[in-house]
């Protein structure tokens, strides 16, 4: 492969601005340019508008219409940041646990309405699991099917009732998502009767 020419190498550091093929420009610092693929990381400002973050956008310059250099990095990029490894094993384990978690409940004909609860107290108590079609909530709280406050069983105390109150919760929020849906769709079929009309 031919070494690059002026204009198809960005050093690290460098500020770009990019046209894609869909017309979105997409202007950062260069993060890292492979050039046998060439690809761009670029870091962009946060689209959240929250300071201290950025956008990280990966840019395939095969679909980019013009690149333009805003300013060139001449002295040399600071050293990369060490990696916590220890922390992205343990995260990756963490993935893996959750996603083998939803393969359980799927594998064990666990309706769709249990995996959803199972998801939402998981996200305020870790301490959760299968135990066939049952959710066990920190070895106290047996919820079974068709897992309804009613269905929480459990010596009574603290953690009872704390799980009490999140499937509460749950069963409440999925009622005003099921009646947002509705009215959006009420209001969607008045529209294509209007225009239909």
């Amino acid at each position: 492969m031919a070494a690059p020419g002026p204009g198809e190498y960005f050093s690290v550091g460098s500020h770009v601005s990019c046209i894609t093929c869909l017309g979105q420009r997409l202007q950062g610092e260069v993060v890292a340019f492979d050039y046998p693929s060439k690809m761009l990381t670029l870091k962009c400002a946060p689209s959240s508008g929250k300071p201290n973050l950025s956008d990280v956008v990966l840019v395939n310059l095969a679909y980019v219409s013009e690149v333009d250099v805003i300013s060139d990095r001449a002295e040399t990029p600071p050293p990369l940041a060490s990696l916590n490894f220890n922390k992205l094993v343990n995260r990756a384990w963490a993935e893996k646990e959750e996603k083998l978690l939803q393969a359980y409940a799927v594998s064990a004909g666990v309706s769709v309405e249990g995996q959803q609860l199972f998801q939402t107290i998981h996200k305020t108590i870790k301490d959760c699991k299968w135990q066939e079609k049952n959710i066990i909530v920190m070895d106290d709280v047996v919820i079974s099917p068709p897992y309804l406050v009613d269905n929480c069983k459990g010596k009574d105390g603290s953690a009872l009732s704390h799980v009490r109150k999140i499937v509460e919760k749950h069963f409440q929020d999925m009622e005003s998502q099921k009646s947002v849906q509705h009215s959006q769709q009420a209001q969607q079929t008045q529209k294509d009767s209007a225009l239909s009309s």
